[in-house]
């Protein structure tokens, strides 16, 4: 019980210490756009946000996906917080050998059901700090663990009984300390705070009539001359979990629809899409033995943990040309993109070292061009090697 306590205001502490490192960071840099640079180097932080995302002239745009970071898993345990550092690690090696100009948090970056105060924010903004730290802007979505409710561990009701919870100190300039409970922070609670906090956030609540369904919004990838020259929509859906089915509503297939045809009508423009958790659509292309072409991939340790039901969204993606590819999280064992009518379904790499599973950690990349257009994609794993590259365009 002691460790428990000790452990919690360690913790929190830290977390201060690494937002209030962010706070001094970006003091005295100018709103300049990243530029690609090698390892190690430092470049300006943008700070402000940014109304569309820009790709440069003659040169691509590199996506990092980092997927099922699970943050504060077994937060009362020495375990926990150790692979809450190795998690950063594997993001900032990523960040170090690819430098992308942007980055997806693919669900699951919190494991709230192991979060016992209602200071899942906390866990939130250290996940998010190493990208935050270099100028890299974000968007993300969520999994079925970010706004899980607190399962009390088992351990707690052994002799002498439950450990006397340690709020945050009173009077403390972080974000979140005057809440203290075991209701949890709900979804809309996270996005709120991180759009509030963080200038270089382009993630988004999503339509009001959709919640608590949450992260469901589209950002425009423009020529950074021609903003209203949509070079690709990206869109992201939140796939359920946690606080509600692990489902993509039919309300949320019915807003695509009409998003897509208004603002891309003709399907000229290309379309990516980002949810966590796979649909059942990805149990008919899932390799049997071992990953073979078309297939590209290096881990098929599993089966494909699919939403509940279908509710009509693959059904809108094939009969729209415009659609490329659909990433993923969620199954730590599946690292996989198969093709699907004139679509590919891909997974990410598990990012986290929380969660479930051995195997090595990574990041799934993604690089866009726009003359002509493609996608190429492939994984960078932590110790810095390159694998699986696949390129996901005729």
């Amino acid at each position: 019980m002691r460790n428990f306590r000790n452990l919690s205001i360690f913790f929190f502490l830290y977390t201060c210490l690494c937002l209030c490192f962010h706070s001094i960071s970006t003091v005295g840099f100018t709103d300049r756009p990243r530029q690609h640079h090698g390892p190690g180097t430092v470049v300006a932080l943008r700070t402000k946000a940014e109304k569309h995302l820009r790709l440069l002239p003659d040169a691509p745009f590199k996506i990092a996906l980092f997927a099922d970071l699970h943050f504060g898993e077994n937060a009362w345990t020495d375990w926990g917080p150790r692979q809450d550092v190795n998690s950063l690690r594997v993001m900032s090696n990523v960040l170090s050998y690819e430098t992308p100009d942007f980055v997806v948090y693919l669900g699951d970056v919190i494991t709230a059901n192991n979060i016992a105060v209602q200071n899942a924010s906390l866990y939130w903004d250290l996940a998010i700090s190493p990208t935050r730290a270099r100028g890299i802007p974000w968007a993300t979505v969520f999994g079925n663990h970010d706004d899980a409710a607190f399962e009390w561990p088992i351990e707690w009701f052994s002799p002498p009984g439950i450990p006397q919870l340690r709020c945050p100190v009173a009077n403390s300039s972080c974000p979140g300390e005057e809440k203290c409970s075991f209701r949890g922070t709900t979804r809309l609670e996270l996005i709120k705070n991180e759009i509030k906090h963080n200038v270089l956030s382009n993630s988004k609540k999503g339509p009001k009539e959709l919640w608590p369904s949450v992260s469901n919004y589209v950002l425009n990838l423009s020529l950074s001359e021609d903003p209203n020259s949509p070079v690709a929509f990206l869109y992201f859906l939140d796939s359920g979990g946690g606080s509600y089915p692990e489902i993509i509503s039919s309300a949320q297939a019915e807003w695509f629809n009409s998003t897509t045809r208004t603002i891309n009508p003709d399907s000229r423009v290309p379309e990516i899409i980002f949810w966590h958790i796979p649909s059942t659509t990805y149990k008919k292309v899932a390799p049997m033995y071992g990953i073979h072409k078309p297939c590209v991939g290096s881990i098929n340790k599993e089966r494909v943990a699919a939403q509940e039901a279908k509710t009509g969204i693959m059904k809108l993606l094939v009969e729209r040309p415009s659609v490329k590819a659909v990433f993923v999280g969620h199954n730590h064992g599946l690292d996989w993109c198969c093709p699907y009518k004139q679509l590919w379904l891909c997974f990410a790499r598990h990012t986290g070292y929380g969660g479930y599973g051995s195997w090595p950690r990574g990041s799934r990349i993604l690089e866009i061009t726009q003359q002509p257009f493609s996608i190429r994609s492939w994984i960078r794993m932590e110790d810095g090697h390159v694998h699986s590259e696949v390129v996901l365009t005729p």
